[in-house]
């Protein structure tokens, strides 16, 4: 058959009426449809600058975490790894940051487990009424600490580690002599003192004006081949270092 061009229509003149018009009205919804993107852009003023605000904060707020992240990582490569150039000049900051809450140490894949065992105790004075120095008998710290931690499935943080961390670093900062001779030293002074305080508050009552400390160190009995240790009454190598009084202030400084 011969093409014409032209298209048979069933229904005539006014089925192809129709036809039209149906497809005139789906180009012209197709044209006036707007797009995804002008749809999410609209809505009033105020919505799209606090969507604006709120993705700038975000972006804020991560921007922020990883710098922190990233400072701290750095500190403490620096804290950990040998001393060099950078961290000789910016020990100071390096120190500032990591004391005393990041310190870092290898104990946990090195253990270097203590060859003594200390006993600290600690002893209040005040002045009373009539001019006369009232000093109070000495309290065993270690103890209250050893009994916490003995018989309990969870000991606490605190009862095993405070009171001895903090005369470890006591003991490596000023060695025999109780003069500080660095900030960090004067800081770990005062750590000491103050957690003395707290308990000797809490078993006496109330603070006193004035604390000093006791510490006797006993080297730790050797084993018997059977695992158990061998007897020494009384101790022998006993060591005893009397710390000077100490003032105690109501801010801890």
């Amino acid at each position: 058959m011969k093409k014409t061009g032209w298209v048979s229509v069933p229904g005539g003149i006014d089925s192809l009426e129709s036809v039209e018009s149906v497809e005139s009205a789906g180009t012209t919804d197709t044209e006036q449809r707007p797009d995804s993107a002008e749809v999410r852009e609209s809505g009033p003023p105020g919505v799209r600058a606090t969507s604006r605000v709120l993705r700038v904060g975000l972006r804020t707020v991560v921007f922020l975490c990883l710098a922190t992240v990233l400072t701290h990582a750095v500190l403490v490569f620096l804290h950990i790894a040998p001393s060099n150039a950078v961290s000789q000049r910016y020990s100071r900051q390096i120190n500032a940051w990591v004391y005393p809450l990041f310190e870092q140490n290898w104990r946990l894949f090195a253990p270097d487990p203590d060859s003594v065992n200390r006993q600290i105790s600690a002893r209040t004075a005040r002045t009373a009424a009539d001019g006369t120095v009232q000093v109070s008998e000495w309290f065993d710290l270690t103890a209250v600490d050893k009994a916490a931690v003995e018989h309990s499935p969870f000991p606490s943080h605190t009862a095993q580690n405070e009171l001895r961390r903090a005369w470890t670093s006591y003991l490596e900062l000023h060695g025999g002599s109780d003069e500080s001779p660095s900030a960090r030293a004067v800081m770990m002074q005062k750590y000491l003192r103050n957690i003395a305080v707290a308990r000797t508050s809490d078993h006496f009552g109330k603070a006193a004006p004035f604390i000093q400390l006791r510490v006797v160190t006993v080297p730790v009995t050797a084993l018997r081949p059977d695992g158990t240790r061998t007897a020494q009454s009384p101790p022998k190598n006993l060591e005893t270092r009397l710390l000077p009084w100490w003032k105690v202030t109501s801010d801890g400084n």
